[in-house]
């Protein structure tokens, strides 16, 4: 089948991109949105300027579409681009947000296209498979008890992992991010044919959330 890839560069759609890949499907372009606002309900705010290194790194056609960001509007620039891009479906990384879900699953219904969901109701066991896997994913925002700046730009790897386990069992929170306590990018996966590396980045700090501003990155040789 012909896809788009709903993609901001971060585990989730990657993950759901190359599952889609995995089975066969024809994705045909990388489809990242750009909310003005980073409050977004439905779209990752944080460092997505990287997605487009990580296309390019993917050999994938890229398309950014901006997005007000507020609720229930976020959809509208989406749709639009979606009826000229000849693709049958969309995947997404949904996980457990029946919010997310649902509008895009409205959305593909009026435009006459499947949604596939490939991680839909999946836990944390995919989070370890991509590390295991060899996928480096960093954390470029956090927001969350527990998080402090020192979370950000830090890699997803095993000592990692157990420390969003340790922060679930003290704070109650989603260890693989699904609440929006921390977004993350992927640098360089199976799929990546170079490396994304960060140049020059800077780290944006409230005293209680943040983010990561990327200003320079650059493709290396894998």
């Amino acid at each position: 089948m012909r896809l788009a890839a709903l993609f901001s560069g971060g585990k989730d759609s990657t993950w759901a991109l190359d599952r889609a890949l995995a089975d066969g499907h024809d994705v045909s372009v990388l489809v990242t949105m750009a909310p003005e606002r980073r409050d977004s309900y439905m779209f990752q705010t944080a460092a997505v300027e990287l997605a487009a290194y990580s296309a390019e790194a993917m050999d994938i056609p890229h398309l950014v579409v901006p997005t007000s960001g507020v609720k229930e509007e976020e959809l509208g620039p989406l749709e639009e681009a979606l009826e000229g891009l000849g693709v049958e479906g969309i995947v997404s990384g949904a996980i457990r947000s029946r919010y997310q879900k649902d509008r895009i699953d409205a959305m593909c219904e009026r435009l006459g296209l499947v949604s596939l969901a490939p991680l839909w109701q999946t836990d944390m066991s995919r989070v370890e498979a991509m590390v295991k896997g060899g996928y480096h994913i960093v954390i470029v925002g956090a927001a969350c008890m527990g998080m402090d700046e020192r979370w950000i730009g830090r890699t997803m790897d095993a000592r990692t992992i157990e420390d969003l386990l340790r922060l679930e069992a003290t704070y109650r929170i989603n260890p693989d991010g699904e609440g929006g306590e921390f977004e993350t990018s992927v640098l360089f996966g199976p799929n990546f044919r170079r490396r994304v590396v960060i140049i020059d980045s800077e780290v944006v700090w409230d005293g209680a959330s943040g983010y990561l501003v990327v200003r320079k990155a650059e493709l290396r040789e894998a």
